[in-house]
């Protein structure tokens, strides 16, 4: 469907609204964003621990804890090396399942290879009871090869309600290998919490193929979540010139890109065959102009009642926070909001308060809080 609008951390991070807070007009609610944090370098992704505190990725390649009075721990030990560059370097960071008892993390990034060549890869470590290091490192998903450029890593981490790990990888810049399932190019990875394959994968037992791949033919997927109450996943994917483009992927299915799109070459000319082709999916929803969306989250909480069970999907090039309003699997309303706000949503998270929290992407990036004027 095409665009309707073509060692912290003690309690939770309580709302307040200093006099500094910007203030924002929606449908429903008289909007302010509150920082919360500030000065990250290029932050990525945002975890919320049990006891109300934080963990940060920067794209640098830190994680770090951010306190209740949002002051910042130093860099975490342990983190591995990786590779910085353009779009590359740590990425998505999440709690482990059973984190209260093992204090295992996940994270992806960009992993340097030789001759200057880097692939997604996602590792996972605990983190110790002083917060300040991880332990126990391993790498449990490696993209298979590693390629040369900095472009299109993905990449999210989300488990879905069984345990299991899906994972979000871009094509490289490499747009043809995405519609072969022989490596690892534009695809959703369903893997187990310890890295190995799931048996009952789309492609396990099929000759050549990867075992790991749940769907394919993605460009660059930046967003994830789980639906709150059907349990699918569903992403958003950056297009090119336009086909930014929203999918649950179902197991074995073919997304389309480079054959298919909405979008167009940053040249001008067409992407493949045009929009549709037998086998392969049509996305639930997309945008032309591309907003190059970056996280997302559903909202299931009571401070924004009204918008509980509507998608909240950040947006990097146009510097907003897309409200989709859903009819089952169909998006049926658009609300643009935040469109004076001027930076780069780079993560949507919604805290375990109900407040909607993002991070900005810059050198300086924040930590907001987006709260109601009147709760």
């Amino acid at each position: 469907m095409r665009s309707l609008f073509a060692g912290f951390a003690v309690c939770v991070i309580s709302p307040g609204a200093p006099a500094a807070a910007q203030t924002f007009s929606s449908q429903h609610y008289e909007l302010r964003l509150v920082t919360v944090a500030e000065g990250l370098e290029h932050p990525w992704s945002l975890a919320f621990l049990p006891d109300g505190g934080m963990l940060v990725s920067e794209r640098a390649g830190r994680i770090r804890q951010v306190a209740p009075d949002g002051s910042l721990s130093e860099p975490l030990d342990g983190v591995p090396e990786v590779f910085r560059s353009s779009q590359g370097g740590l990425l998505d960071i999440a709690l482990g399942p059973n984190f209260e008892g093992d204090r295992r993390i996940y994270f992806s990034y960009s992993e340097p290879g030789s001759f200057f060549s880097a692939g997604t890869a996602v590792a996972r470590a605990r983190l110790d009871s002083a917060g300040s290091r991880l332990t126990d490192l391993e790498v449990i998903f490696r993209q298979v090869p590693k390629s040369v450029g900095g472009h299109h890593f993905g990449s999210r981490l989300v488990f879905a309600t069984d345990g299991r790990l899906f994972v979000t990888i871009g094509e490289r810049g490499e747009p043809e290998l995405a519609q072969r399932t022989t490596t690892n190019r534009g695809q959703v990875i369903r893997i187990d919490p310890d890295g190995t394959v799931p048996p009952d994968n789309p492609f396990v037992g099929q000759a050549g193929s990867r075992p790991e791949i749940w769907s394919f033919g993605h460009r660059n997927p930046q967003g994830a979540a789980l639906h709150p109450q059907s349990g699918k996943l569903w992403i958003h994917e950056h297009g090119a010139r336009g086909g930014d483009e929203v999918n649950i992927p179902r197991a074995g299915a073919n997304y389309g890109w480079p054959v298919i799109s909405y979008g167009r070459h940053y040249g001008g000319g067409r992407i493949g065959v045009g929009t549709h082709n037998e086998g392969m999916e049509q996305p639930i929803y997309y945008w032309d102009p591309s907003i190059a969306p970056s996280g997302m989250a559903f909202y299931s909480g009571d401070v924004f009642a009204k918008w509980r069970g509507n998608l909240l999907i950040g947006a990097l090039k146009f510097r907003l926070l897309s409200r989709l309003v859903l009819n089952g699997e169909a998006v049926v309303e658009e609300e643009r909001l935040l469109q004076d706000h001027g930076e780069r949503i780079r993560d949507v998270r919604q805290g375990p308060d109900g407040y909607i929290y993002l991070l900005t992407d810059s050198d300086e990036g924040r930590i907001l809080r987006l709260e109601p004027v009147k709760p």
